[in-house]
């Protein structure tokens, strides 16, 4: 279906946008104009609406939705058909989907096990009904923290769902689904159950707990991985504890007969697996345990030889919470025995040229004070002329060796 409805009205659905797009359905999210709430509105491509069977399986889908009455099941509103355009009206979801909070990497196992429980709890409601819901993946969970204080799960897309031990193909043979999550006999198109969906389950816990699905590459290698090849360990992806591995090697068996009986058995055995599991978002060894290391290797190691054997005790309780905050000002982390000796010299030097310094100092002051007598003395009296009887006073100057004639002193040449 390649026309886009948004702007348009079907009924008395006025098409605000889309939400997502499949094989043989548009999600758009529109606006009940009569009741004046937001729904999601799934419409079946017009040229499928001409298929009888595809008819059939719509009509299947809206009954087997509207029937199951639970938390984690998306309420169905309405359907019906307009203008030759088939389409059911459900609840509209605010948040996201599992698929697009795995796309990055794995979660938590603690918050794995929290959104499949909710998952596990509704799929077990559809299977006491003789339904079988055929797509679980991570992109047909919903997950919302809008409506309650924590994450929330709606289990949606009931396209595919069954009712009985019947396989599920198009007449022509066709398999319709997503093989990346499907089990061996669906994709076989042979009688499936309860079991069928506990195997899709394994699968999405697999993707939870590693960040991919458990076979990758083209769908042949996909489909060939579900029928023939083990699932890969998933403690050869993660760290996680060992006893994982068992569990989804049962979930994930090619017999249904070995796999776990429900979808809640299937979580409460991954449940108990992963009880002493580290509580942490990204699980994944790569990326964890770098941080410790990184400020241990930078500053520390420089002051760890220097430092004396009772220097751990001083700093703090644990070599941990010792290197992470920076060492406090006037702590012994910043001196040695040999830094004291480097700025012990200068000091030294410089008090002995201080030292120096005074002494020449006082040992000039003393040689002027004991010449200043014999030097001090009065300038002569040098006559001049017949009249001079003056005598010009003596002036008090330091001591020198140069002597000062008077001021009225009258040079006259000498003749030729």
């Amino acid at each position: 279906m390649s026309e886009d409805l948004t702007g348009r009205r079907l009924g008395h659905y006025r098409i605000d946008g889309v939400l997502g797009r499949g094989g043989m359905s548009v999600m758009y999210k529109a606006t009940d104009v009569r009741l004046g709430r937001k729904v999601a509105l799934k419409v079946i491509g017009e040229h499928l609406g001409e298929d009888a069977e595809f008819r059939e399986r719509f009509v299947d889908e809206a009954r087997n939705t509207s029937a199951i009455d639970h938390a984690n099941v998306v309420p169905l509103y309405d359907f019906g058909e307009v203008d030759g355009l088939l389409y059911i009206a459900m609840r509209l979801v605010d948040g996201s989907d599992l698929a697009s909070i795995i796309k990055n990497g794995p979660i938590s196992p603690e918050r794995t096990l929290s959104l499949l429980g909710q998952v596990a709890e509704a799929l077990d409601t559809l299977h006491d009904r003789g339904l079988v819901h055929l797509d679980v993946k991570p992109a047909n969970v919903l997950v919302t923290s809008r409506e309650t204080s924590t994450e929330h799960v709606y289990l949606a897309d009931f396209g595919l769902t069954r009712r009985g031990a019947t396989g599920h193909r198009t007449r022509s043979g066709d398999f319709l689904g997503s093989p990346t999550y499907a089990a061996p006999e669906h994709l076989r198109g042979e009688p499936v159950d309860a079991r069928t969906d506990a195997y899709s389950l394994a699968c999405v816990l697999f993707a939870c707990l590693t960040g991919r699905p458990p076979f990758q590459g083209k769908v042949p290698e996909v489909i060939q991985g579900h029928l023939n090849l083990d699932p890969p360990a998933v403690t050869g992806l993660v760290a996680l504890p060992g006893a994982i591995d068992e569990v989804i090697r049962r979930g994930m068996a090619k017999d249904p007969k070995v796999r776990y009986l429900d979808c809640k058995a299937l979580i409460g055995a991954a449940r108990q697996a992963l009880q002493h599991a580290p509580r942490r978002e990204v699980p994944r060894p790569a990326t964890a345990p770098p941080p410790p290391p990184q400020p241990q290797q930078y500053r520390p190691p420089q002051q760890q030889p220097q430092q004396p054997p009772q220097q751990p005790q001083q700093q703090g309780p644990g070599d941990f919470v010792r290197l992470r905050p920076p060492t406090p000002v006037g702590s012994s982390a910043f001196t040695s025995d040999k830094g004291s000796k480097r700025w012990l010299v200068p000091v030294l030097v410089g008090l002995i040229a201080i030292a120096a310094v005074v002494l020449v100092i006082v040992l000039v002051s003393s040689n002027g004070s004991n010449s200043g007598p014999q030097q001090n003395t009065t300038v002569p009296q040098i006559p001049v002329g017949e009249g001079s009887g003056t005598q010009t006073k003596p002036r008090a100057t330091t001591p020198s060796t140069r002597r000062t004639l008077p001021s009225n002193l009258t040079v006259i040449p000498s003749a030729g």
